[in-house]
């Protein structure tokens, strides 16, 4: 059998002239489409969507010449298609990781926010000479010493002073453990 007599054949709904292109043809198909997507999975799949149009067309074809163009263009077609599918999946799944990106920072930014305002509620809340220490160790970065000598008052004033704060803090936030831990990390690390 050759081309021309598997194609006609193939016309009338010959299995056996299919097979034979399909024998003919596969590894060649598949060895033209990997020079372009050095992937031979898709490749072979390509190529087994190219027999499947072949074979739903075959009432189509010439029955005077060889299928090899065809099924060649056939493949090429596919495998564009197959590529243009690939990039709109890629740039739907950019958009999509993009977008819950842009959420997990808003939603950040309102969480990180809420948590400033509930700190700054806390602080507020606390005893005015507590507020005071604080505000002298935790922002203006004054150590407990020199907290001490500016106030007149002792440094264990000051370390109980801290700790009443720190036990309001984790009072407020311990519905919120992680940052809990940050926070108290922080404070600790700016003691002395």
């Amino acid at each position: 059998m050759n081309d021309i007599e598997a194609v006609r054949d193939l016309k009338k709904g010959s299995k056996v002239a299919f097979k034979y292109l399909f024998n003919t043809y596969y590894n060649r198909l598949v060895a033209y489409i990997t020079t372009y997507n050095h992937n031979i999975a898709q490749s072979e799949d390509v190529v087994q969507q190219t027999f499947i149009r072949l074979w739903d067309n075959r009432q189509k074809l010439d029955e005077d010449q060889s299928p090899k163009g065809y099924l060649y263009a056939i493949a090429y077609n596919i495998y564009c298609d197959t590529l243009k599918t690939k990039k709109k999946q890629e740039k739907l799944m950019s958009v999509i990781w993009e977008r819950a990106l842009r959420d997990r920072i808003e939603e950040d930014m309102d969480a990180k926010e809420r948590r400033i305002q509930k700190m700054r509620q806390v602080i507020d809340s606390l005893p005015p000479k507590c507020k005071e220490i604080i505000q002298m160790n935790k922002i203006q970065g004054i150590k407990y010493k020199d907290i001490a000598e500016h106030m007149g008052i002792s440094i264990k004033t000051v370390e109980a002073q801290m700790r009443i704060a720190f036990t309001k803090i984790r009072e407020a936030f311990e519905d919120d453990q992680l940052f809990l831990f940050v926070v108290l990390r922080k404070f600790d690390h700016h003691n002395n």
